[in-house]
Parts: structure tokens; sequence; C-alpha cells
């Protein structure tokens, strides 16, 4: 089948941003949906099976369209839009509208880069407790935290609180070195790396010598009531239900907070439940309560990241099928030794 798109309404510029340096976007597509793509003067021809040929023009003309918008084409947004058209959910990044929610120090607009991000920062703006679940990548930590800066500065929330459950991934706190601080700062530094990222570390330190901007363990916000704050509880798949419980019940009047976490990479002890699963049941109906998930298609890292998280979800799906199976076939073995 042989497809044809016009491109005679676009500047050169647009069609030179889609085909990428030495057109690795073209070849990029063609080696992954098995298509030729040939590109002359006005018109891009697509030769390759009914569905193959289908879904290369439907992405080239999502990725026209993108590159219009001044939208830099990379294999991010290639991969996304691939992933998009092939299980037919219809999620375009051409959907997600480009609406910046705020800048880096350098002046790069942070902004949705995904439906999966889009919705959560909507979800951000419309309820007053959010849960962003989600693999690595995904921006959950960096766009609650563009979200919280954002506030601040409109002076819709008086301080930012971020936090993070303590918790030894594999390492014990007491043989780092240095005193109580030194040791709790590791895992603080990607809160650190966020702010410093959007608001600058001057602006950050003076903020944060004010008292306008906590950084702090979990186990810090035992016994306080926090007002008119834009809280964020990161790696809350790290929380015990205890902890999830008393966090939960910090948030006083005018506060707005997002929890994130990714439950595939949880550091408690064998056999504790996470605070964030049991949230997930507990509290799924509450109206004021969002609960977004975000997947491998969310990642904003390098596409490799985005490869390595399906490849684990993959991986981690055919062990628990596998577990169910072996369950099914004991619960029949147990059957059939009481009919005996």
């Amino acid at each position: 089948m042989t497809r044809a798109l016009s491109i005679k309404d676009y500047d050169n510029t647009v069609i030179q941003d889609v085909a990428g340096t030495f057109d690795k976007n073209i070849r990029h597509i063609e080696r992954d949906l098995g298509i030729d793509i040939t590109i002359r003067a006005d018109l891009i021809t697509i030769e390759g099976r009914d569905r193959a040929a289908e879904e290369g023009a439907l992405l080239l003309k999502e990725l026209i369209e993108l590159a219009a918008r001044g939208e830099f084409i990379d294999d991010q947004k290639v991969n996304y839009t691939m992933e998009s058209i092939k299980d037919s959910s219809g999620d375009f990044i051409t959907a997600v509208d480009d609406q910046v929610i705020c800048h880096t120090v350098q002046g790069k607009p942070v902004r949705p880069k995904t439906v999966g991000q889009k919705k959560y920062a909507d979800s951000i703006d419309k309820k007053m407790i959010v849960f962003g679940i989600g693999p690595a990548g995904t921006g959950k930590t960096y766009l609650a935290i563009a979200k919280a800066v954002t506030a601040f500065k409109r002076e819709e929330v008086s301080r930012i609180i971020l936090t993070r459950p303590a918790i030894e991934a594999g390492e014990k706190l007491g043989f780092l070195p240095g005193d109580l601080q030194s040791k709790i700062d590791p895992y603080l530094r990607p809160l650190y790396d966020a702010l410093y990222s959007i608001m600058g570390a001057e602006a950050f330190q003076k903020n944060m010598e004010k008292g306008l901007i906590e950084v702090a363990p979990l186990a810090y916000m035992r016994g306080r009531t926090l007002d008119n704050a834009f809280i964020i509880l990161d790696e809350a798949q790290n929380t015990t239900p205890a902890q999830m419980k008393m966090f939960l019940t910090r948030i006083g009047f005018n506060s707005k907070v997002v929890i994130t976490g990714d439950k595939t990479q949880k550091d408690l002890a064998e056999g504790t439940v996470s605070g964030l699963d049991i949230a997930e049941r507990v509290l799924g109906r509450i109206e004021d309560i969002g609960f977004i998930y975000l997947t491998s298609k969310d990642v904003v890292r390098h596409p490799l990241v985005q490869r390595i998280v399906k490849a684990y979800e993959e991986y981690e799906e055919k062990q628990g099928t596998g577990k169910d199976k072996r369950k099914n076939r004991a619960g029949k073995g147990a059957g059939n030794g009481n009919r005996r």
C-alpha cells in the first residue's frame, strides 16, 4: 500500500525538523514500522503493508503538527506518538496544549510532555490532594515542584514543604559519615536538584533561610499542622500505613498536597505493607482526592530509560502471571486431596 501526505502548506524547516539530523527520525520510523518514506517537494510518500503505511502516515502528520508548533522533534516524541498509534489509545502529544507551568532559571519552559503528564498537571490544579503514581522518569516530582513554585510565586501559598521517608535503599544511615543532616541530605538531594533547576540556588537558599521553603524527612512532619502550604511527599511507596496516615492528617487549611510514588521500587523491609498501597484502597472514592497513573509511555528521560521501564513492566507482569498459575495448580491439588 502507498500513502501520500501533502506538505505544501508547511515551511521546509518544519519538514527538516521532522526528518531530523541526517534523516535520523525518518530512519527510526522506517525501521520500527517496516515502511519506506520518501520526501519530495510538497509530498511525502509512505510505502508498506496496509496497517504500517496507515500508521506511518498518521505518525508523520502528528509530528509535522508538533514541529509547526515549534516543538523539537526528538526520540521521545517519535516513540511516544508511535506507541499511541500502535495501541490505538489516541493519546497524541498534539492533544497536549503548550501551556507553560513555569520557566527554569535558564529560561527553559516547564510543561507537560505527554497526555498522562497533562492529566496529572490538571488534577493538581483541580484537587486538594493528588497521588501521582508511576515509574521513574515520568516527571512526577519535577512537575509537582514546578506547580509548587508557581503557586508560591503567585502567593497562592505562603510556603513550600517537600518531604521524603528516609528509607535506606540497601544501605544503613548509621554507617554514613557526618551528623544527622549530612546523613539525611542524600535522600533529599533529588528534591534540592529540582528546586535549584526551577528557582535557582540563590533564591532557594534565601527562601530556605526565611523558613518559606522546607525540605525535610517525613519523620519531621509528626505533630505539625501545615496550613497555607504546597506540600509534596515524594517516594511515598516507602511509607508505612502509619506514616501515610500521619502525613495526611497534618494537612491544614488552604493547602495543596501532591504525593508521588513508584510502586515497583519499594525499599521497605520484606513483609512490610506500603502506605501508598493502603491509601489507594482507603481514599479512592473521596471526591477531592485524585489518583493519576503514569506509565512507561510517559517516561521523558532518554529513550533507553523508557525501554528499560517497559521491559521491567513486561517481566513483572509475566512473573505475576506465573505466580497466579502456580497458586491455581496448588489450589486444584488441595481440592483433589480433599475429595480423596
